[in-house]
């Protein structure tokens, strides 16, 4: 078999400790060098001066949870590296130690049978974590808001039976005003702003519950927690909003006016994708990457359902829920696709073909810095599909032999 690197590593990365196997080729034969390394800083300075007096060009170690990540931050600046999904790896039957892992890797490795994984740059990196992280905010605010509405349910606090938003403002100020115990639900519903306040017989009916003193202390908690989420939220946008530079930032406003995609979600597609696609070689293979697309499933010539494959899963949350957004988003081009596409794949289905579609938007916004979006709107998507059935019903007559003219009505 071809030999693809002549001086190359594999490394089988663990929490406390790296194994890794050097292979050379010298004077026609092929050396093994096996050795192991902590995982501390110092630690990885070693094998990179080890790996640097090996003469090693290219390493290869496989995707475990977050231990690859400083082994790379230290190597990356010396060596080419190649991270390895470990389900192509685990694909060939063999034993299994960590010596014989990183030899394994180091021979597909030197064979050039490795598929590398996409790894943006540090600073990309590091822009994931912060959206991430402010994902999963956001996630821990919206479960505290459940556990808020959990308790008022128990005192048959009937709030968001009546108000939209329990957390709003009107909202806010009348669960102060019930965690207080100093006004009657009369009261507390002349706190309703808005067209909220067409509503205060209802809510003065809605508060009048059995609210004990538990329920009132676990709400002043639960309050007060969300307050800090919601600090905590403001303060990670910011380092956010610093930490994209003017390339990224300029494509993340470029990104804004699409149905779906506020800034925050811009944001996240930045991180996770980059403001360059020119990796990606199409939109298909984007979306293949996120996660959204069919997968494949064909033998004997026919083609059945398949779900779609695993993808970036940051990423494809962010998309879903842009979709979510973009179908309620009355007379625009996304919603109009929704509607057409929900009689024949279902509510689920159609979610992830538009999120799909906004991927592929977004991909082509990215590819060409001038361009911009244009809204197409609902009676678009009404027109290509006459064009469409103009076009199917047309071919068919000409495949029975007709010649066909086609002229508009006179109305």
């Amino acid at each position: 078999m071809e030999v693809k690197f002549e001086r190359c590593c594999g490394l089988d990365v663990h929490k406390r400790s790296i194994t890794a196997c050097c292979t050379c080729a010298e004077e026609g034969t092929i050396k093994k060098e096996v050795r192991s390394f902590g995982t501390v800083t110092d630690d990885l300075l070693d094998l990179s001066h080890w790996l640097a007096s090996r003469q090693i060009t290219h390493v290869a170690m496989e995707s475990t949870g977050s231990f690859w990540k400083p082994v790379w931050n230290i190597l990356e600046a010396d060596f080419e590296l190649i991270l390895v999904n470990p389900l192509h790896i685990k694909a060939f039957n063999r034993d299994k130690t960590d010596v014989k892992d990183c030899e394994w890797l180091a021979d597909l490795l030197r064979h050039g049978l490795l598929k590398a994984s996409f790894v943006p740059n540090r600073g990309q990196r590091e822009l994931r974590e912060l959206t991430r992280y402010r994902t999963s905010l956001k996630e821990e605010r919206a479960a505290e808001v459940n556990r808020l509405q959990k308790v008022l349910e128990g005192a048959n606090i009937k709030l968001a039976s009546v108000a939209s938003d329990v957390m709003g403002k009107s909202g806010r100020q009348m669960l102060e005003a019930l965690v207080a115990g100093d006004k009657p639900p009369t009261e507390i519903a002349q706190l309703a702003i808005g067209k909220l306040r067409e509503k205060i017989p209802q809510l003065e009916r809605a508060l009048a519950g059995d609210f004990a003193p538990h329920q009132r202390f676990l709400i002043a908690r639960q309050l007060a927690h969300i307050d800090f989420l919601d600090e905590a939220l403001n303060q990670v946008s910011q380092e956010i909003g610093a930490r994209l530079s003017p390339l990224e930032l300029k494509a993340a406003v470029r990104l804004d006016p699409v149905p779906g995609i506020a800034m925050g979600v811009a944001e996240v597609v930045i991180a996770e994708v980059g403001a360059d696609v020119e990796r990606f070689p199409t939109a298909g293979h984007l979306t293949s990457w996120a996660g959204i697309c069919p997968g494949n499933r064909q033998s004997a010539g026919k083609r059945r359902k398949a779900k779609t494959r695993k993808g970036n899963q940051a990423l494809r949350t962010v998309l879903i829920n842009a979709a979510h957004a973009a179908s309620l988003k009355k007379g625009s081009y996304l919603q109009a696709q929704y509607l057409r596409l929900v009689p024949r794949l279902g509510k689920k289905k159609a979610i992830v073909a538009l999120a799909r579609r906004i991927l592929e938007i977004v991909y082509h916004l990215l590819k060409n810095p001038d361009s911009i979006f244009q809204e197409k709107g609902a009676h678009y998507m009404q027109e290509e599909t006459q064009e469409r059935s103009k076009r199917h019903l047309l071919s068919r007559l000409q495949a029975l032999g007709y010649v066909v003219t086609l002229e508009p009505s006179a109305a």
